[in-house]
């Protein structure tokens, strides 16, 4: 029987599957962390990048880009962070006291950064009540793992309510390329929220960890206190300088992955599962054997995403293109 809590907390890790399952680890089809299988393609590095501290004026280039991307207004703080998990797990050491309601269930992340910290933390299933039990309110918007939205007018009528508290709203938008409208940043106006955006999900490209974080000048402030005055390499403010520039880019990569869930639903769905939600990089599907479906994936060399505290639940990345035939051969074994 699988160990449930042995397994990684955030998918990948697959040289400790290649060694459980016997697959070598270029075999692996990678379906657990829901990142842009058609990543943005990577310009060649100029050597300075590499061999010189990041330069101020392109760190100020980078952040400039990232609030034209998102839409962020003059009155709201822009940071670049080296990943926005690295940012949520800051973030508690630079918010004002008080307890914490998190909207779940969700990326586990949240609840262990303000619990690491000494913070009463409460998880409570809709945004409302979350807002009348603590001060500092946290969700993911569109949400990890199910994809449930939340209307932008919806937050700013709660962090309204929470500033005349002397409260706060974390919005964590590490989904929320694939779901601009939903984006709460172009309203911000000075409100008491503070948004994390990731730059790898959408773009393909975890491994060059670079986030941003948007809001209220003094937590971001004293965030970029606590990154230091090279908070990201030089390659990564390279790349963030091109890609979101790249609007092109963007626009097709949207079509093809909204075309790429689609896909994917129905072959999940031909195969018998019951899909409760997703985003366009992820479905989520409902099954009393989600375990069983996992190894039997996992012999196959394809690892998905399960959940120690949601065992019946198994959440499927998009596969690239030339590798839909594979999954659904895959369980079609099953």
């Amino acid at each position: 029987m699988l160990d449930l809590s042995a397994l990684p907390r955030h998918g990948g890790a697959l040289r400790d599957a290649s060694t459980r399952y016997g697959v070598p680890l270029a075999d692996w089809l990678d379906l657990s962390t829901g990142i842009n299988p058609h990543p943005y393609p990577i310009p060649g590095f100029a050597m300075a990048d590499l061999q010189r501290l990041p330069d101020p004026a392109d760190l100020a280039a980078l952040i400039a880009a990232a609030r034209t991307h998102c839409g962020a207004t003059p009155d709201s703080a822009v940071a670049a962070v080296p990943g926005s998990d690295l940012a949520l797990r800051l973030l508690p050491l630079v918010a004002m006291a008080g307890d914490v309601a998190i909207v779940g269930p969700t990326y586990s992340g949240h609840a262990e950064a303000w619990r690491a910290v000494g913070r009463n933390v409460a998880e409570t299933s809709s945004l409302a009540e979350a807002a009348s039990r603590a001060g500092i309110v946290v969700l993911v918007n569109p949400n990890n793992p199910d994809g449930r939205p939340i209307a932008p007018a919806e937050l700013l009528r709660f962090a309204d309510e929470l500033g005349q508290r002397g409260g706060m709203l974390v919005v964590d938008e590490a989904f929320g390329e694939i779901a601009p409208d939903l984006s709460v940043i172009p309203e911000l106006g000075g409100r008491p929220i503070v948004v994390l955006r990731s730059f790898g999900k959408f773009f393909g490209l975890a491994g060059i960890r670079l986030g941003f974080a948007v809001g209220l000048s003094e937590p971001i402030g004293r965030l970029q206190g606590l990154l230091g005055d090279w908070p990201v390499s030089g390659p990564a403010i390279a790349l963030g300088l091109q890609a979101l520039a790249d609007l092109g880019w963007q626009s097709d990569a949207r079509e093809r992955l909204r075309a790429g869930r689609a896909r994917l639903s129905v072959l999940l769905a031909e195969a018998g599962l019951e899909i409760e939600g997703g985003t366009d990089l992820f479905v989520l599907v409902r099954a009393p054997s989600a375990v069983a479906i996992h190894e039997g994936l996992a012999r196959q060399g394809i690892w998905t995403r399960i959940f120690a505290d949601r065992p019946h639940h198994i959440r499927f990345g998009l596969p690239p293109d030339d590798q839909f035939d594979r999954l659904s051969e895959a369980l079609r074994r099953l």
